[in-house]
């Protein structure tokens, strides 16, 4: 499957979205993966210049025939943040005519978020495979940054989204946030495979991706033993 995995990281504000000054500043990785023998690819979380994500597949030979979501904050689907309005998924659907993978539990959310419509997204649980071309790609529903965060496994590869970064994870304190249940998925996410390599929803470290039994060993957030030492080291009830 390697040979025809397609997989490209692209940074916002140095492989696309060159010059927004919120993308630049948020450091968002976006994702395409794909099948190179069928060319079929999906975008996962797509924000800030949408045509250019677009173009860059097109230009690999590749065409998208969907968007993967891992949760519905702006800087990963589109929608208003900081007082701007930040591209998306409503642009993306606006271009190509695809369906959007959520999180049964993020469906409302992004809807709300970007305004597109029920019939627009496609609900999965947790388990649930998107195959692209001959391409699996495994659903893991990992809540906690938000109730419908999810995660995807990719040969090997894991795209954490804001669930899981290089070094911390993602904030508990925003709308639909949960320590507890934060708790949970990194502890899921750490029974994975060693040599599974992490792909983090931003460059919040040097490194762009790294192999997870490092990041067990770096991250603070695997430090706790029990969930009480987490909303100890959490400082939360």
């Amino acid at each position: 499957m390697t040979d025809r995995l397609y997989f490209r990281q692209l940074l916002s504000g140095r492989d696309f979205a060159v010059g927004d000054p919120v993308g630049t500043q948020m450091v968002n990785f976006v994702y395409l993966v794909g099948d190179r023998e069928t060319g079929e690819a999906v975008v996962v979380d797509p924000a800030y210049n949408v045509d250019d994500l677009v173009d860059l597949a097109t230009a690999d030979g590749m065409r998208l025939t969907g968007a993967l979501v891992t949760h519905y904050h702006a800087d990963h689907v589109g929608g208003s943040a900081f007082g701007l309005e930040i591209e998306g998924v409503r642009q993306l659907l606006a271009r190509v005519n695809v369906p959007l993978h959520v999180n049964r539990a993020e469906s409302e959310w992004v809807q709300r978020a970007t305004d597109v419509s029920a019939s627009d997204l496609v609900e999965h649980d947790d388990g649930d495979v998107v195959t692209v071309g001959t391409i699996p790609i495994q659903l893991l529903h990992t809540p906690g940054h938000t109730p419908g965060s999810q995660c995807f496994l990719i040969d090997g590869r894991l795209v954490a989204g804001d669930t899981l970064f290089l070094e911390g994870c993602g904030r508990m304190d925003l709308p639909g946030g949960d320590a507890g249940l934060m708790y949970d998925s990194l502890r899921r996410l750490s029974g994975l495979p060693d040599t599974t390599v992490v792909f983090p929803g931003h460059q919040y470290s040097p490194k762009a991706s790294e192999d997870l039994a490092v990041v067990k060993k770096m991250n603070h957030v695997f430090r706790p033993s029990s969930a009480q030492q987490w909303k100890a080291m959490l400082g939360v009830g």
